[in-house]
């Protein structure tokens, strides 16, 4: 859920030094949404990727003292040699509305071949504070989660939340259970946040939004310098995507970057529960 990089550094320098404003507190939404994915543009490789397209269908369960999700993303490419591939992978957590538990799965396949099966649970001491992952699948291992660490939901929320207070440029580090190398550092640019000019939906017509982008950099291995800590990975990303956030925690205009080749994401089935908790 592998770069065209960010200037991280730069924007870093040049837009933190904006006053933040107060920020209101974030109100996510539970909701049902489906992307339809397209090819933006593919890049040079040994394996030339010429056409690419897909779906990515994405729900968030409001369970009252927890949110509850799901995405299932389908991408099939063909290559220059004609040679069609799908890749399926499908990522479920439960994450504590306090931010200091969650439990997830994922489940990656190529032509119906499992390549990646990652399951565990992982948790934090306090809020800002340092915590533990339990990996259950693909072995039993226990890694540290450092300090300042927030699972998915709370990345969202801090995003929106730095939004709202004017922020440009926030750096987090995310687990999401995603793979097994444990947490990584996120960057996230944020531009033109504000009222919403168009919308296809009109429930989030009403609502203030913007433009994100997020890379995500491995952390440094274990046992390097604590000099180095934090320091992102030489070369750039490992991913990025790039979308329009609304306030309540909802995404549209999609761009996904897998080194090889981007993908543009348009909302095309939207759902907002009434809320029931």
């Amino acid at each position: 859920m592998n770069s065209c990089a960010l200037p991280i550094i730069g924007v870093f320098l040049a837009l933190t030094l904006a006053p933040a404003r107060a920020a209101e507190p974030v109100t996510l939404a539970g909701h049902e949404a489906l992307y339809t994915l397209t090819l933006d543009r593919s890049r040079p490789t040994s394996n030339d990727v010429v056409n690419a397209s897909g779906t990515m269908a994405y729900e968030i369960t409001d369970a009252c003292d927890a949110w509850a999700s799901r995405q299932r993303l389908t991408i099939n490419t063909q290559n220059r040699d004609g040679q069609d591939i799908e890749m399926v992978s499908d990522y479920v957590t439960w994450e504590s509305k306090d931010g200091l538990s969650m439990r997830f799965r994922m489940r990656q396949t190529t032509e119906t071949a499992v390549t990646e099966l990652v399951e565990g649970t992982a948790h934090l001491e306090r809020t800002g504070g340092p915590g533990t992952i339990e990996y259950a699948l693909p072995e039993p291992k226990t890694m540290a989660l450092p300090a300042g660490t927030v699972f998915p939901m709370m990345h969202t929320a801090a995003i929106i939340e730095a939004a709202e207070a004017g922020r440009k440029f926030v750096a987090i580090p995310l687990f999401d259970g995603t793979g097994e190398k444990g947490a990584q550092d996120s960057g996230i640019a944020i531009a033109g946040w504000g009222p919403t000019k168009t919308a296809a939906y009109p429930a989030l017509a009403a609502l203030p939004s913007g433009r994100v982008r997020i890379a995500f950099f491995d952390r440094p291995a274990a046992g390097a310098a604590e000099k180095d800590a934090g320091q992102k990975t030489p070369g750039g990303p490992d991913y990025e995507v790039g979308m329009r956030y609304f306030a309540n925690g909802v995404a549209d205009d999609l761009s996904m970057d897998f080194a090889e080749f981007v993908l543009s994401g348009k909302l095309t089935s939207f759902k907002l529960p009434a809320p029931h908790c």
